[in-house]
């Protein structure tokens, strides 16, 4: 693993994950909790995508719709464990000890947090990796 790489992988991912956790705040003054988590999830996912383009991976020689769309895939995979686990979290895990300051949010940024070393391994030998 390149540290570097990794470095700017996270930062990125960090400024990706609090556009999706601050957009998710936002959604969820309209929308339920569930639905928040799902419609933050895309603003996270062109955040952290024009990122990792710019400033982490080596151009992949594709064109950026194909390298959009690894992208994408790799994201919609773990969409499913970052919803997941914020409903879990915020339904049975935070309640059970006894944690309610700001429960929901704890719960979304765990989830968001949870696929950094699969995302990071897949962008980098699928979605961002050479022709």
């Amino acid at each position: 693993m390149q540290v570097g790489v990794f470095v700017r992988f996270v930062l990125s991912g960090g400024i990706a994950a609090a556009a999706n956790v601050g957009a998710r705040i936002l959604f969820s003054t309209f929308a339920s909790y569930s639905v928040s988590i799902v419609l933050a999830y895309v603003v996270g996912l062109v955040t952290g995508y024009t990122l990792m383009k710019f400033l982490v991976f080596e151009s992949s020689g594709r064109v950026s719709l194909a390298e959009y769309l690894r992208y994408f895939l790799v994201n919609m995979a773990a969409l499913g464990q970052v919803w997941g686990l914020s409903i879990l979290f915020k339904d049975h895990v935070l309640p059970a000890v006894g944690y309610h300051f700001h429960a929901d949010t704890v719960a979304h940024t765990i989830g968001v947090l949870s696929p950094i070393l699969t995302s990071y391994v897949l962008h980098k030998k699928y979605t961002f990796s050479s022709r």
